[in-house]
């Protein structure tokens, strides 16, 4: 397989469609916190971790950003969500066989998530744990969640492999930049937002037809 030595995937919005319920969720919790939340606003925190998303709808409801108001908000998100999550999530066209793919040639796999790990243990009754030597979730990464580098960092520490001989899969742009910074190769299958172009980044409609030798090929 050349010079790739494993393969790192997102997972809203890339292995699932989960970000429709998260939708859900955030429409819902702005709404009760007396703020109306915009599409536009809710484009921006695509790919974003948990307190930045709270303190976007406290400001977009007038409420103080306070560190007590962001947890608060925080835990009525993770409620509405869990409740979303407990049932099978949507898959996301071909990512279930890429899994597969990558599973069956012997790969190292991680999952790398903004989500936070009681959600992400939720989603993976869907997906699949055996598909994953390891997942590192936005709780996992010491308060340094995309778009900084530290997520796909450490996945390729836990599996023992250089950023470099690694793909990323991601849908969003801090997702994206995450991957990018820290080294990796990435394939972008944008999802709800439009990603930039830019360095070692390898843009697909679908992940409908790659395989392992196509994602072999992204690192020349």
């Amino acid at each position: 397989m050349d010079g790739l030595d494993a393969v790192l995937f997102d997972m809203d919005g890339t292995l699932v469609d989960s970000e429709k319920l998260w939708d859900v969720a955030l429409y819902e919790t702005a709404e009760a916190l007396g703020g109306k939340l915009s599409e536009e606003t809710r484009m921006t925190l695509v790919g974003s971790n948990m307190d930045d998303t709270s303190a976007c709808l406290l400001e977009v409801a007038g409420r103080a950003v306070t560190r007590e108001a962001v947890a608060e908000t925080g835990t009525l998100i993770r409620r509405r969500t869990a409740g979303l999550f407990d049932d099978a999530l949507p898959w996301r066209p071909g990512a279930r066989e890429v899994l597969a793919a990558v599973r069956a040639a012997g790969l190292r796999s991680a999952l790398v998530t903004s989500t936070e790990r009681d959600l992400t243990d939720l989603a993976l009754n869907t997906i699949g744990r055996e598909f994953f030597d390891v997942t590192v979730c936005g709780d996992e990464v010491e308060g340094h969640n995309k778009p900084h580098p530290r997520p796909y960092l450490k996945a390729a520490e836990l599996l023992g492999v250089a950023p470099e001989r690694c793909v990323a899969v991601e849908d969003s742009p801090p997702g994206t930049a995450s991957a990018v910074a820290a080294g990796c190769t990435v394939l972008v299958i944008p999802n709800d937002v439009e990603v930039e172009p830019g360095e070692r980044r390898v843009f697909r409609d679908t992940l409908v037809g790659v395989d392992v030798p196509a994602l072999a090929a992204l690192l020349g």
